[in-house]
């Protein structure tokens, strides 16, 4: 049996693979663990997405939190940096999510943010895993109800707004997610008028052909009402995509430019550094040098993105798919937040969202992902590394090859940056075939 926590939380097909049992554990499990860190009765903040087996694998996680004498605060469905922030706001021994993210309907997770607001890392998550048959609590704990409370994070966002938003007009695509109705608020507390699209969840339709999987659809509706940007969340809304006035898509790596350019030019980034992944564009990269900035790379996922910004003291760090950290205002990815910062920077400047996204020249990226038997394998696969040398010699300073194996499913992952097109995917169609020919499953 594998590890049962993933890159993001424990996840699985809703009543198959992810449990009443096992969230009754999990939330047993996780007072043990992180409830000892604290004095007195351990506190969880608790929310959810909008899917419908939110309300039972909630119950079933508040089940355990009692079962294991944790207190638990009901959030109910919020934006998952909501509960990162309640749970440091109101000082609580950790919080839980229940949200499968950006993913169908059908799949929902469990992921857990510690006191300070961070993720866990990969050492807790496994004393959680080998702590599934705790023993269960002498005394069991409370629940209530999170009041007025929630007023907290609105409050926050409104602050970190550099300016405030009034003559704007937005589109929100709220992936029928945790978001809707929440970050529509937020941008009409700061003065812009907002169109909100899926904001009408059932259960069964979040992230379904919305959302920051799809921003091609709120590019669209930006163009349709000759709105002046739009913006795209995922399901449980820690990432934001945008769009400007023109239609044209503005990815994480973009917004992660505009915001490092502008904290260096004020003096609010620190170390003149910051945080990316692997897989940010190349135009990134030169945007960041032009600028004198020091790009520091880390693994993907944002939880890898936070440990480098910890470790090297970086203000603000990011990824391509639209999760931005700001550090002075959040320990995790916060698609409302990045909201708000992105498009009151550009109100501040005087200027239209796709010139602050002009900060970098986004170079054509191709990615193809093969199917292997044993990702683990690609090291000792000398024809693929032969490949990647004879693409890299042939791009020379003009494009980037990026060769890995997904920590998630049996892919090998072959991502090509050039100057067009038609450059990037002639090279990453060869990597691939040679990936598959000596890695593939036939």
């Amino acid at each position: 049996m594998g590890r049962l926590f993933g890159t993001d939380g424990v996840r699985g097909i809703a009543g198959t693979e992810l449990t009443e049992e096992l969230a009754f554990g999990l939330g047993r499990a996780a007072v043990l663990v992180l409830g000892r860190r604290g004095e007195g009765r351990p506190t969880f903040v608790v929310g959810r997405d909008t899917r419908e087996s939110g309300e039972w694998l909630e119950d079933a996680v508040i089940e355990g939190i009692r079962a294991g004498g944790g207190d638990s605060i009901l959030a109910g469905i919020q934006p998952t940096p909501a509960v990162a922030y309640l749970t440091t706001a109101l000082n609580a021994s950790a919080g839980v999510v229940i949200s499968a993210s950006h993913n169908p309907a059908e799949y929902n997770g469990i992921k857990f943010f510690s006191r300070t607001g961070t993720k866990l890392s990969e050492d807790l998550e496994d004393e959680i895993e080998a702590s599934l048959d705790s023993p269960v609590a002498e005394e069991p704990g409370h629940v209530r109800s999170l009041g007025g409370e929630a007023e907290r994070y609105l409050e926050h966002l409104v602050s970190a707004a550099e300016s405030r938003l009034d003559g704007m007009t937005v589109v929100v695509d709220c992936a029928n997610g945790s978001s809707s109705g929440v970050s529509p608020q937020v941008l009409r507390l700061l003065g812009a008028t907002v169109h909100a699209i899926f904001e009408d969840p059932d259960g069964r339709n979040i992230n379904a052909g919305c959302g920051a999987l799809h921003p091609d659809v709120v590019a669209a509706e930006v163009l349709r009402l000759g709105a002046d940007a739009g913006v795209a969340h995922d399901g449980d809304a820690d990432r934001a995509l945008f769009a400007d006035a023109r239609g044209n898509v503005i990815d994480g790596d973009q917004v992660l430019a505009a915001c490092a350019i502008s904290m260096h030019e004020q003096g609010r980034l620190d170390g003149d550094t910051v945080v990316a992944t692997v897989m940010s564009n190349l135009g990134f990269h030169r945007a960041m040098a032009d600028a004198g900035i020091r790009v520091i790379a880390a693994d993907v996922g944002d939880r890898f993105v936070v440990k480098e910004m910890v470790r090297t003291g970086a203000a603000l760090g990011g990824e391509q798919s639209g999760h931005v950290i700001f550090r002075e205002q959040a320990m995790t990815g916060d698609g409302l937040l990045t909201a708000v910062r992105f498009l009151s920077l550009a109100v501040r400047k005087g200027v239209s969202v796709e010139e602050v996204a002009s900060a970098m020249r986004r170079y054509p990226q191709v990615m193809r992902n093969v199917e292997v038997r044993d990702g683990g394998s690609l090291a000792a696969a000398g024809p693929v590394w032969d490949a990647v040398r004879a693409a890299e010699a042939e791009l020379g300073e003009a494009g980037r090859v990026l060769v890995r194996a997904s920590g998630t499913e049996p892919l090998v992952r072959v991502m090509v940056e050039a100057d067009n097109d038609e450059i990037a995917a002639h090279h990453a169609n060869a990597i691939a075939t040679i990936v598959e020919n000596v890695l593939g499953p036939g």
